[in-house]
């Protein structure tokens, strides 16, 4: 096992910030097309979180013209350039699965507060 855990540590990416589920963020993404390679920004609300150590995930959701789309990301990608948290939010569950139901208003979520 131990050379397993090796390997992985290899993989992992040393600047990785810190978000919960809840936050909305902006997600950096390195697209290649054809020869170009472009960043493409991915914003949305963190709904879940899971895995640890270089399979470690987390799934973005976002509302793109009245239709819902949810995007799940490797953490530890080299497609990931940059994970910012944009606006901190206060949640009382592990999952957000229950936004896939809401629409509009329904799917906001209150501001998580620094405490200092």
């Amino acid at each position: 096992m131990d050379l397993i855990e090796e390997v992985q540590k290899e993989a992992l990416k040393q600047e990785v910030p810190e978000f919960r589920v809840g936050d909305t963020v902006d997600v950096h993404l390195k697209l290649i097309e054809g020869d170009r390679e472009r960043v493409q920004l991915f914003r949305g609300t963190v709904i879940a979180r899971r895995g640890k150590g270089s399979r470690a995930t987390f799934t973005v959701r976002r509302i793109v013209q009245g239709e819902g789309v949810e995007r799940i990301f490797p953490l530890h990608s080299p497609s990931i350039l940059k994970i910012e948290v944009s606006r901190p939010g206060k949640v009382r569950r592990a999952k957000l699965y229950y936004l896939r139901g809401r629409v509009g208003k329904a799917t906001r979520i209150k501001e998580r507060r620094s405490s200092r």
